[in-house]
């Protein structure tokens, strides 16, 4: 799109479906890999991504010329077939229907990058529910409880 302008930076969250532990250290990395690549085919700019075992937080540059819900859609359905021919796994894999996307000026990028670089610190102290939570009051974000994810308790 020409003389098309925009600085848009979101960051993305979804999780595991039954929020099962599924997503195990050794595989995050290529995760992380394959995720980029799919971000970065759609011609988008992938700014931090991390893998928990339940749930994943991305940063994307987001530009105009793609919905984040076809973005999330694409990053979703790709990974989880890569994750279910890779067989990490001896059950099927999916990711929960929905994702949280918030947004992010760009004095706020390099905290949040550290923000998802450190989740294995955060989540010694808060639960995903708790942080999911958290998001939603923050950016006051208006829901209703039986459309969040599944939550195990």
């Amino acid at each position: 799109m020409a003389n098309t302008y925009s600085q848009i930076y979101i960051q993305i969250i979804f999780a595991v479906k039954g929020r099962k532990n599924l997503i195990y250290n050794e595989n995050r990395e290529e995760l992380h890999k394959f995720i980029t690549g799919i971000v970065k085919n759609r011609d988008q700019k992938l700014l931090a991504i991390f893998a928990m075992p339940d749930h994943v937080h991305l940063l994307i540059g987001l530009k105009p010329n793609m919905s984040i819900s076809d973005l999330v859609r694409d990053i979703k359905s790709g990974s989880s077939k890569f994750i279910n021919d890779s067989k990490w796994i001896n059950e099927k894999f999916n990711w929960q229907e929905g994702f949280g996307a918030f947004s992010y000026s760009k004095s706020q990028i390099s905290n949040v990058i550290t923000y998802i670089a450190n989740q294995e610190e955060h989540h010694k102290k808060k639960t995903f529910k708790e942080e999911y939570f958290e998001f939603l009051i923050k950016f006051e974000v208006e829901y209703d409880v039986k459309y969040l994810f599944e939550w195990i308790e």
